[in-house]
């Protein structure tokens, strides 16, 4: 059956998603920068301010997790026409995300400072891994993942580039970014630590989802390509 055309509101809407996307990428990238790069210690109970950001986080890993469910997509469809279900999926993930930079409560302290030689190996590890998501994201259709354009049911598996490396591309490229920092924070340490456990738990549920979509082609690629997130370890 043909999709139908979307009209002049539902592509401001997709293409205002698809902006508030890329702010809130932007957003997360200056936020770790700079307000992750904190020394000062908080004077509150260190404790509780972490128990509260990784509720905060868990909010939005939730929300990642919740909504790719058959299920959820389901009852949402019943409200939500189909072809703007990503945009709206995005639009939600985009404020969510706004909102944990901005709500983030610090904890302060730095564990280490590397040494100029060793902060030159770090900065090219953490290129290395902003290339790799490139490319992950490159292959996978950066439109599409930010909902602008529709996704197609019947789309190809990704099998090549640096999903012949691993099986989660981003989620290797994410981390790289995120541990291997020069200056590394207690609150970088702790953003690190609590989206890389939230990704490694979501990959079972990712990958029965693929395994519904694709069948018998998914098991082929899983048994290709062996490492889920870091080669030769995981």
């Amino acid at each position: 059956m043909a999709k139908r055309p979307r009209g002049i509101a539902e592509r401001a809407f997709v293409w205002t998603g698809g902006g508030l996307f890329v702010f809130a990428l932007a957003c997360t990238a200056w936020w770790y920068w700079r307000a992750l790069g904190r020394t000062t210690i908080a004077a509150e109970d260190r404790t509780a301010r972490l128990a509260f950001d990784v509720w905060l986080f868990s909010i939005f890993a939730v929300h990642h997790s919740v909504f790719a469910r058959t299920g959820i997509k389901s009852w949402v469809a019943r409200v939500v026409p189909e072809r703007l279900m990503r945009s709206v999926y995005v639009w939600i993930a985009s404020l969510l995300l706004i909102a944990l930079c901005g709500l983030w409560r610090p904890l302060g302290g730095v564990l280490y400072r590397a040494p100029r030689a060793v902060a030159l190996v770090l900065t090219a590890v953490q290129l290395a891994g902003a290339f790799v998501t490139w490319r992950a994201v490159r292959a996978i259709d950066a439109l599409e993942l930010a909902g602008i354009r529709e996704s197609i049911a019947s789309d190809a598996l990704q099998n090549t580039g640096p999903y012949r490396l691993v099986r989660h591309p981003i989620y290797l490229g994410w981390m790289l970014i995120v541990f291997c920092s020069a200056t590394l924070t207690v609150d970088r340490l702790a953003f690190a630590t609590i989206s890389s456990c939230y990704l490694i738990l979501a990959i079972p549920w990712e990958e029965r989802a693929l395994e519904a979509v694709f069948g018998d082609a998914y098991a082929r690629y899983k048994r290709s390509v062996p490492w889920r997130v870091i080669p030769y370890v995981y």
